[in-house]
């Protein structure tokens, strides 16, 4: 099986993939010792064409790929579309467009809410896969026959998959809803996160505003340490070492040394000295700048018992629809609209979710419809009538 390493081999595949309406793509990369993921290898393929790109051969520019994902004539094809799109964003600084995610359109299909891609596979062309090879370190050269069969065979079955959802959701007349999905996941603000904002990350009880003012300035200046460094964030210090220094608010490298997260010596450091000037500068807030605590939402009486009817009637609705629950509504949706009726503001009350689930579900918690258990199926009437 043929690994592309040369710039005149990319750019003919590239040249033949183009030719198609639809393109499937996958990428294998590592992780684990760093903040950006490292890409380490590029499968692609469009009915009778197939590609593998070594993204790690040295003199190989991959101008032409960038340029196939953002062309705008051919859809690209991913199965969990979130951190092949991270690459391509972080190392060619765009974003793929159009682009069709089956994990997501098999939620909208009713495939269920957690299906993973082998069991996909399986269900649409009764494929089995073979997953052996995993858990592969991707960086290793050369690969094996064994490895590169293993990641071709996650686009090429992805093909299939493809025209399958594709036709159900025309069928269905839901393509307008999985579109209201890509444009989120193709959005820049979703790869290009605010370092400021990086303490929303963290689930954190703080008491006073001086806490929030150094959780706030501490997450963000990991966050820029991290990226800069290209180490994960836990790299730069732990989150428990976040929580206990904007509890214990060191100012010099002796309070710093007795903080139990901190390890012996690290007060010493470059990296703790940069640290303790943002404690310090975050500390010296003026009052009237200190940032507000977020407020505790009261919970109005009742609101429990009206979450669990609302579970009742999402469970209801997605199986009337013919789609997984997850995608419909989340926990949190659920708990907002129990509380807040129509002036939540969540992604169940906005766009096709609002038309499927959301007015329904108002509708409930203001007492116009009820539920019952008729058959043995839950089903809903309208008390008006």
């Amino acid at each position: 099986m043929h690994l592309i390493t040369t710039n005149a081999e990319l750019e003919t595949a590239v040249a033949a993939l183009a030719k198609s309406a639809f393109v499937t793509v996958d990428t294998e990369f590592i992780r684990e010792t760093t903040f950006w993921p490292e890409l380490c290898l590029i499968q692609m393929a469009a009915p009778g064409v197939t590609a593998l790109v070594d993204p790690l051969s040295p003199d190989l520019d991959l101008a032409p790929f960038f340029a196939l994902m953002a062309n705008e004539a051919v859809v690209k094809v991913f199965h969990a579309a979130r951190q092949d799109i991270e690459i391509i964003h972080h190392l060619g600084d765009l974003l793929p467009h159009p682009v069709f995610d089956t994990q997501v359109a098999a939620m909208v299909c009713g495939f269920g809410d957690s299906v993973s891609y082998d069991q996909l596979v399986q269900k649409i062309t009764g494929a089995q896969l073979d997953k052996s090879s995993r858990f592969t370190d991707w960086r290793h050269r050369p690969l094996s026959e064994k490895q590169l069969t293993y990641a071709l065979a996650d686009v090429t079955h992805l093909i299939d998959v493809y025209k399958h959802l594709a036709a159900e959701l025309e069928r269905e007349k839901r393509g307008h809803w999985l579109n209201e999905e890509m444009d989120v996941l193709t959005s820049r603000e979703t790869y290009d996160p605010d370092p400021e904002d990086a303490w929303k990350r963290l689930k954190m009880r703080l008491r006073k505003p001086q806490e929030l003012a150094v959780v706030q300035a501490v997450a963000a200046w990991r966050e820029r340490e991290a990226r800069d460094r290209n180490v994960p964030r836990g790299r730069v210090i732990k989150d428990d070492a976040v929580y206990e220094i904007a509890q214990q608010q060191p100012r010099d490298t002796t309070a710093l040394s007795r903080l139990r997260t901190v390890p012996k010596g690290w007060e010493r450091s470059a990296t703790a000295t940069t640290l303790l000037q943002v404690v310090n500068t975050a500390l010296e807030l003026p009052k009237d700048q200190m940032p507000r605590l977020p407020k505790m939402a009261q919970v109005p009486e009742g609101s429990s018992a009206a979450a669990e009817l609302l579970k009742v009637l999402l469970r209801q609705v997605a199986e009337k629809e013919g789609v997984a629950a997850k995608v419909l509504a989340s926990g949190d949706d659920i708990d907002r609209i129990a509380a807040e009726g129509e002036e939540a503001d969540v992604p169940a009350m906005h766009g096709w979710r609002r038309q499927v689930f959301g007015d329904i579900a108002v509708r409930l918690v203001r007492g116009e419809i009820a539920l019952k258990f008729d058959r043995r199926k839950v089903t809903v009437f309208d008390l008006a009538q």
